[in-house]
């Protein structure tokens, strides 16, 4: 099976990485390809699930009612998770006792991190909307832009559900084209354990276990942070709306898997898309959900945020009072949602929230390149889930799946092919 596969090469990657850093460190052009292969086909598949499912639900007025009721909910769980955040890293301080002075860092690293600040400068309101929309119906596709393209798949659902009959045909055309792209994703996916292989054999090869050094506090207080929330943020809503959370994640460990060897929620994004609707969601809820959850639900992104900008803080020896902090967690709910689909996002939205907060040298981000890549492996596996709970919970406020469907479906995994 597939997880299996991925198992496997993600603990022989980092065997290989370990054991042997020239010959892991070369293993990169493994992942890079893998994650291309899937960036291929991400787009179309989003377009066509949200073209589909939205022209094919009738009623537009429906449509904008669970619209709200998703943006409500993405907002409560991401200040929570920006809270959460803020509330471990104060308590257990991973950064005190650092003593870091950007002046003495390295300087290839604080080189990289002059681009992300001046990345940084582009994600306010006004450039943030005006990158929703594409100059072009294609570019969007170009340039794997998923917010772009989620606009342009309402614009065109909208545009076909106008025509009524007229429409029809066209909307059977792009029900193939899912068909086709759904299939082409089914061979991309079979190359996955070589991504993973590759993707840890690269990280443990070039960064080792031995970098890790002071930071190794900071990456267990995010580790531990982020499982809080799965369990007991996550868990509980799982609860309250009437499915189980294991039984939910148990379903997707073959997606989970993917996104802990190759460290991006968007090579699970068809699987996450196919399997919640073979448990009973709508794929009208679905497409709209999921792909705007990419976007404006990142909750593994938001603890990081908070945390890595307060350790920072602590590191080089910055006070923050309760005024700053409450400021930067303003700033981190509004700057989180502008850099979907920017190259180092992580470290884009965190410089943004860094230049609100008075005497945090945007250059002792250099702190964290060398452990980001284990800590992206976490808020893409904690943004992965994320989504799909806010999936299976928007389907059960608007009563289009039962708790009795979710327990028998969630019961047998393999159903979903």
């Amino acid at each position: 099976m597939l997880y299996v596969q991925v198992l496997v090469a993600v603990a022989v990657g980092i065997g290989v990485g370990h054991f042997f850093p020239a010959t892991g460190a070369s293993l990169k052009p493994l992942a890079d390809i893998f994650i291309r292969l899937v960036k291929l086909v991400v787009a179309p598949i989003v377009f066509c699930t949200v073209v589909h499912g939205i022209a094919s639900a009738g009623d537009l007025r429906r449509l904008g009612r669970v619209g709200i009721k998703t943006l409500v909910y993405f907002e409560v769980v991401s200040t929570l998770a920006l809270a959460i955040g803020l509330l471990v890293v104060n308590q257990f301080r991973p950064g005190d006792g650092f003593h870091a002075n950007p002046a003495s860092l390295d300087a290839k690293a604080v080189a990289a991190t002059k681009t992300y600040a001046v990345q940084s400068h582009a994600l306010n309101t006004v450039d943030f909307a005006l990158n929703i929309v594409p100059t072009t119906f294609l570019e969007a596709f170009v340039k794997g832009e998923i917010l772009q393209v989620l606009f342009l798949a309402v614009l065109t659902a909208c545009a076909l559900n106008a025509m009524g009959e007229g429409g029809a045909s066209l909307l059977r055309g792009v029900e193939s084209l899912s068909r086709f792209f759904f299939a082409v994703m089914g061979l991309v996916v079979r190359v996955a354990p070589l991504g993973a292989f590759g993707a840890m054999g690269f990280t443990v090869g070039t960064q080792g276990f031995a970098s890790l050094g002071h930071l190794v506090k900071l990456m267990a207080c995010f580790y531990g942070t982020a499982a809080i929330f799965v369990v007991v943020v996550l868990g509980s809503i799982a609860s309250f709306a009437g499915f189980s959370l294991p039984r939910l994640l148990a379903y997707l460990r073959e997606e989970l898997l993917l996104v802990l060897g190759t460290s991006s929620s968007e090579t699970a994004l068809p699987g996450l898309l196919r399997k919640l609707e073979a448990i009973g969601c709508p794929r009208r809820t679905v497409g709209l959900v999921v792909p705007t959850g990419y976007s404006f639900n990142l909750d593994g992104t938001n603890i990081y945020l908070t945390m890595a900008a307060v350790f920072l803080a602590q590191a080089t020896d910055t006070p923050l009072d309760l005024k700053a902090q409450l400021a930067l967690l303003g700033v981190a709910m509004l700057s989180s949602k502008g850099a979907s689909g920017v190259t180092g996002s992580g470290f884009v939205v965190l410089a943004a929230t860094l230049n609100v907060v008075p005497g945090i040298p945007v250059e002792s981000i250099a702190l964290l390149v060398g452990i980001d890549r284990f800590m992206s492996e976490c808020r893409a596996l904690v943004n992965l889930v994320g989504n799909a709970v806010a999936t299976v919970v928007i389907a059960r406020w608007e009563g289009e799946v039962t708790p009795e469907t979710l327990r028998a479906r969630l019961a047998v995994p393999r159903a979903a092919g």
